[in-house]
């Protein structure tokens, strides 16, 4: 953990600075959300309806502006932890969100930045300049990778602030409950504004949300930790396996002497004399032998030796691989819930009485608030009581796999409510027509369960897998642990739009028309992907031990 900036004021005044980092974060973090959602979520429409940009296109744009955002925060981390720092990073990803509003909002408000709308009753609209393309794509660029940018970091710059693994814990709980109420607000008010009264408005709320996190964040910039970067600590990782390589002929030793031990200062992890047995190849790169030190004590052939502290800096992440990468099936049903829920929205009944009618894309906000309450829920009343109850606190581990089984029993859940759909769908005749679902007399309230249970499994998921990451990851990689979870999500989003695209091309069970088409295979094909995940998970998480020790003590304090 980096300490905080040196000052003259007192114990007293530092720790209420760092109090009052705290709760400027909080304010940045829902700014930097509201602006980013209030754009993101209704962007297709947009699109269609002010560019007049065909849906099937308009799709795709979007389609590339989720993927890339979740990708974006691991190249932001690796620039934080390398070379300037997570706070600086930050900052800089807060501005560029900040022009990109800036533009995104004149293109509403200025005729010039965008085609003329189509004709009443007419098919033929003009479409947009390739000038204005271009200032779109501009802009939608610089808002996605400052949004994309700056989520996960706020995380790292937040958690820094905090001193005990516990009180981390719990910061990454209410950090995904603000996350999920703020894209819950964003994906209803600020939508309606947009849909209902002026896009220009609309994004003139979101510029206005980015522009007071900005100042908020700036405001409190100078008491905030600051971590120092160190260089690329992937550099570092690379020189253990060149150096394990070219010693692999030596001989392992027990002896403590025999190992290079130096460490940078900026770890809390007790290391052991000797280096641990997993992975015994790398011990090589560790072991010292005639001139790999320079007479002052430095290392004289880096990329021939390495400290003790790399090499098991490296088996942290190798330890923690196959945990991560069972976490993209995980993902997985968040991604499907965000799209096929939709379309079998667009086939029911959505009316609330007789007069109102629910969007079919407003059905996710389910979603948002079932993660938000039980977020809370989780945090107040479940983990302390589970505590209580055993003795023992619920494992970061056993979280992610209660989310396992959560997952499973919600792509269950959506598999037998569109089995119940499609009877009723075929009762009524409703699966003749070729090209378009026509609307089944089924409530959209069968949709609602599923959509619950799937915020469930994500109050388990994505806290645990935020908290889990920035423990167990090296100190210098702490910006990058929380930007896992961001690429986790866009990779799911990848993998999860290729495997419905081939079960749409070998098989027939994704028409156009839904109604003719077998929607509940669909859902069941993940359930046994995600049983098979599941076991995978099990037998990851049988062999992995937390190698973070500070970790470990506050555990055993706790019970």
């Amino acid at each position: 953990m980096a300490e905080a900036k040196e000052s003259n004021n007192s114990p007293g005044d530092t720790e209420s600075q760092v109090s009052d980092s705290r709760s400027k974060k909080g304010g940045t973090m829902t700014g930097v959300l509201l602006s980013g959602y209030g754009w993101l979520t209704n962007i297709i429409v947009y699109l269609v309806e002010e560019f007049n940009i065909e849906s099937i296109d308009a799709s795709q744009i979007s389609n590339v502006l989720h993927g890339c955002m979740n990708m974006i925060p691991i190249i932001g981390a690796f620039i934080a932890d390398s070379y300037l720092g997570i706070n600086v990073v930050s900052a800089i990803c807060n501005f560029i969100s900040l022009l990109g509003l800036i533009m995104l909002t004149l293109t509403a408000k200025l005729g010039s930045l965008r085609p003329p709308p189509c004709e009443t009753g007419s098919n033929l609209c003009q479409a947009p300049s390739k000038q204005q393309m271009a200032i779109l794509y501009v802009s939608l660029t610089m808002a996605s990778v400052g949004f994309g940018g700056t989520r996960y970091a706020l995380a790292t710059v937040g958690a820094n602030q905090l001193d005990k693994p516990k009180d981390k814990d719990t910061f990454f709980n209410w950090f995904f409950f603000i996350w999920y109420s703020v894209w819950m607000i964003s994906s209803t008010a600020l939508v309606y504004v947009e849909d209902s009264i002026s896009w220009g408005l609309g994004y003139g709320i979101s510029f206005a949300a980015n522009f007071v996190a900005v100042v908020i964040f700036f405001a409190g910039y100078k008491i905030y930790r600051h971590d120092k970067p160190q260089g690329s600590p992937f550099t570092a990782l690379i020189r253990v396996v060149v150096a394990a390589v070219r010693k692999r002929g030596l001989i392992l030793s027990s002896k403590t002497d025999d190992y290079y031990q130096e460490h940078d200062g900026t770890d809390h992890h007790v290391m052991p004399a000797t280096p641990n047995r997993s992975f015994r190849f790398l011990n090589r790169a560790a072991l010292k032998t005639e001139g790999d030190i320079n007479s002052d004590g430095s290392v004289a052939r880096p990329w021939k030796l390495c400290s003790l502290q790399q090499v098991e800096d490296l088996k942290n992440l190798i330890r923690i691989f196959p945990i991560w990468s069972s976490a993209i099936f995980l993902t997985i049903p968040m991604v499907i819930q965000q799209t096929i829920t939709v379309i079998q929205a667009l086939a029911m009944d959505r009316h609330l009485g007789s007069k109102f009618k629910i969007p079919a894309a407003s059905i996710i906000v389910v979603t948002l608030i079932s993660s938000s309450i039980f977020v809370a829920l989780f945090d107040r009343f479940l983990f302390p009581t589970w505590q209580r109850w055993t003795g023992r606190p619920l494992t970061l581990l056993q979280r992610i796999g209660i989310a396992h089984v959560v997952n499973v029993i919600c792509m269950a859940i959506s598999a037998l409510v569109e089995s119940k759909r499609l009877k009723i769908a075929h009762a009524h005749n409703l699966d003749d027509q070729a090209q378009h679902s026509a609307i089944v007399p089924m409530t959209v309230w069968w949709l609602f369960p599923q959509l619950v249970v799937v915020g469930i499994g994500e109050a388990f998921q994505f806290p645990g897998q935020t908290a889990l990451y920035y423990q167990e990851f090296p100190v210098s990689l702490r910006s990058t642990a929380t930007a896992m979870v961001s690429l986790v999500v866009g990779i799911a989003f990848y993998v999860s739009t290729a495997l419905v695209d081939l079960m749409r091309n070998v098989t027939g069970w994704l028409p156009k028309n839904i109604n003719r088409g077998r929607l509940d295979n669909v859902y069941w094909v993940f359930v046994v992907l995600g049983s098979l995940n599941f076991i995978y998970f099990l037998v990851c998480a049988k062999f992995y031990k937390y190698q973070n020790i500070e970790k470990e003590v506050d555990d055993y304090a706790s019970r």
